[in-house]
């Protein structure tokens, strides 16, 4: 496998503190793609603390409203979209043997992992590649957007990977974590639909990730089985609140996408200002291909300021500032690093 495909991740900035002798406090982190502006949960009830997670606290219609999941596909709660990343490979072993997997050349390391480790044979695929091999695989395991690219696959595409999988019994799992923060439209309707599961996340859009909240949609029986295999309290009791607290709020989403998208712009001009060419069309991060990605990385370390090094092709991936103070400091930083 290449770089890209280890089990380094962005936010490990504890880490990074100690590597470069910098106490935490004074990093700026642009390093996980997680939005730097939170949903505004409001406090916990005490019984939540106190009581087991009530799988009747009515969060699964909610879940599945935000999904956009019709009434009779599946719908599971889970801790976190990992949760589901690791344990449909298995699923799918224990329902047919071993698969032929395609998963993003460059990706989120994790899909490429838990297969391999699961024993299914893994490809890496360029999208350009996917139409030529998908006659070969049982699985396609796609990000729309992609991270760390930002790129985008039209609905269109997707639904003819899924119709021509579907016709071998085939699945195509498609990751939505940066969906909300990008022009393209969730497939969450289109759950029910043979062998298509859709994976959201709490932790990006709404800059929850501690929280490890997320949702699986996908055909009523097998998601029946991943809730088996996921087990009961899968999702703690303060995070069920969370999640049915953020999910319910319609309004503020629209604002939302508006921060983001508006120092998603700033950034732009910032990195372009530099002399990078970021590119993507998720407002939470910016990919920027550049063949000097490790003195980067390293320059702007040394100032503080933590960014995703990718090697695989080389490259950096930049999380938002909160601020303008923090967009600034990335600037100045950047001016420093290119002497």
């Amino acid at each position: 496998m290449t770089d890209d495909l280890s089990l380094e991740h962005g936010g490990r900035l504890h880490r990074a503190a100690q590597q470069w002798h910098r106490p935490v406090g004074q990093w700026l982190d642009l390093s996980t793609g997680i939005s730097p502006w939170s949903y505004p949960l409001p406090p916990v009830p005490r019984e939540v603390w106190q009581r087991l997670p009530d799988p009747d606290d009515g969060l699964l219609p909610q879940a599945r409203r935000w999904l956009g999941a019709p009434d009779h596909s599946g719908c599971v709660l889970v801790p976190g979209t990992q949760s589901a990343i690791q344990s449909l490979p298995w699923l799918w072993r224990t329902q047919y043997g071993v698969a032929r997997v395609g998963v993003p050349a460059v990706g989120y390391a994790e899909h490429a992992r838990c297969w391999a480790a699961a024993g299914h044979q893994v490809q890496l695929l360029h999208p350009g590649q996917v139409d030529a091999a998908l006659p070969t695989l049982d699985v396609l395991v796609w990000l729309n957007p992609n991270n760390p690219t930002g790129e985008l696959t039209g609905d269109a595409v997707l639904r003819r990977w899924q119709a021509s999988l579907a016709q071998r019994g085939g699945w195509l799992i498609l990751d939505e974590a940066f969906v909300e923060a990008a022009p393209v439209a969730s497939l969450g309707p289109l759950c029910g639909a043979p062998g298509l599961w859709v994976l959201r996340s709490l932790g990006k859009f709404h800059g929850l990730a501690g929280v490890r909240a997320g949702v699986v949609g996908g055909p009523a029986e097998a998601c029946a089985q991943l809730a088996e295999q996921v087990g009961p309290w899968a999702l703690s009791g303060p995070a069920r609140f969370a999640l049915c607290a953020a999910v319910s709020d319609t309004d503020w989403p629209i604002s939302q996408a508006r921060r983001l998208a508006t120092m998603a712009r700033a950034l732009d001009r910032v990195l372009q200002a530099r002399g990078l060419t970021p590119q993507g069309e998720c407002d939470l991060f910016r990919y920027c291909l550049t063949s000097a990605a490790g003195p980067l990385y390293e320059a702007l370390a040394r100032q503080g300021i933590l960014v995703r090094l990718l090697t695989s092709p080389s490259a950096l991936r930049i999380g938002l500032p909160a601020d303008d103070d923090g967009l600034l400091r990335l600037d100045r930083a950047l001016v420093q690093a290119m002497r």
